[in-house]
């Protein structure tokens, strides 16, 4: 069970390496959200890449650290869910942003098991 919950980890902190290749890769903007990286917006999205950054090591560090597992799961719980949560209200709009969401959609299972593992399996 311990490879398996280790191995999800590890996906979803890949899932959220794309969204922080911003912070070092600007020009990845353009091709994951349409925006581009010149602009207040940029340097936002850029800032967001950052905390995605965050949430990339949050997840590595689960696979070392089990006692921050259950902080990690909620974590990466709420960037998960919100975000499949704010694209299903906003109509489910074509274009880049349903990428990401089908992306975090497929992350919905790794997402379980760890919450699986950090709140009831212990």
């Amino acid at each position: 069970m311990e490879l398996a919950v280790n191995l999800a980890w590890v996906l979803l902190a890949l899932v959220h390496a794309a969204p922080a290749a911003v912070l070092f890769a600007p020009a990845t903007l353009r091709r994951l959200y349409g925006v581009e990286p010149d602009g207040e917006l940029g340097l936002l999205m850029r800032h967001r890449g950052a905390l995605f950054l965050a949430l990339v090591l949050l997840c590595v560090f689960a696979v070392v650290d089990p006692g921050v597992r259950r902080a990690a799961g909620l974590v990466v719980a709420v960037s998960v869910i919100a975000f499949l949560a704010l694209y299903t209200g906003a109509g489910l709009r074509p274009g880049p942003l349903r990428n990401i969401a089908i992306v975090d959609a497929l992350a919905m299972p790794p997402l379980l098991l760890v919450l699986y593992d950090a709140w009831l399996a212990a």
